[in-house]
């Protein structure tokens, strides 16, 4: 079975040969959370960049396994998602911009590192961890500064995030961060990723 493919509904091989604005419809309408997964998958295995704008609805899916499959879907159809995704960084439920921010961060394409940036400062926890995993991927030496206000963040999940991504990124400007940090960092086990990071 392919990497990250779905469980496949009953009626699989109906799905297989629709078109792609009968998978959109499927992925907006059908109640079964198992038949829109799939119509996510099948979007994304398409390559088509007409796909973008109904899997970036999906990312606001009330069932998780659907908003994943479309993050990974979008992910696959690569740069022609990155702006309609930097805008979905907009939206109001905070599911949406930390699935935007997981795509971007699997894209790992420059265009995603400004809006990635943008997203450390969201109010939400969950957006702001996701944001720090995607930069740490793209390794972007402008990313060091907003990070650098992440070590000081109040979910330590964050924190520890922003040591990894600022020790992948390197440079001395992140390790007189870091070394800043660990003098006031309390959790033990940032600590170790402090020192860790620092080598």
């Amino acid at each position: 079975m392919e990497e990250n493919a779905p469980q496949k509904p009953e009626n699989a091989g109906h799905l297989e040969t629709l078109g792609l604005e009968d998978l959109a419809r499927e992925l907006r309408n059908n109640t079964d959370p198992l038949v829109r997964q799939y119509a996510a998958y099948l979007l994304g295995k398409a390559h088509n960049p007409w796909a973008v704008q109904p899997l970036i609805e999906a990312l606001a899916d009330f069932d998780k396994s659907v908003r994943e499959q479309a993050t990974l879907a979008l992910s696959r159809i690569g740069k022609a998602a990155i702006e309609p995704l930097a805008e979905a960084m907009h939206e109001p439920k905070w599911q949406t911009r930390y699935r935007a921010a997981e795509a971007l961060g699997r894209i790992a394409d420059e265009k995603a590192v400004k809006p990635l940036i943008q997203a450390l400062k969201d109010n939400r926890d969950h957006v702001r961890y996701m944001a720090a995993k995607g930069l740490k991927h793209l390794g972007d030496s402008d990313a060091i500064e907003p990070m650098i206000i992440l070590l000081k963040d109040e979910n330590p999940y964050v924190r520890m995030m922003a040591v990894r991504a600022l020790g992948t990124i390197g440079g001395p400007k992140a390790d007189d961060a870091l070394k800043a940090a660990l003098v006031e960092e309390k959790d033990e086990k940032i600590r170790e990723a402090i020192t860790e990071a620092l080598r």
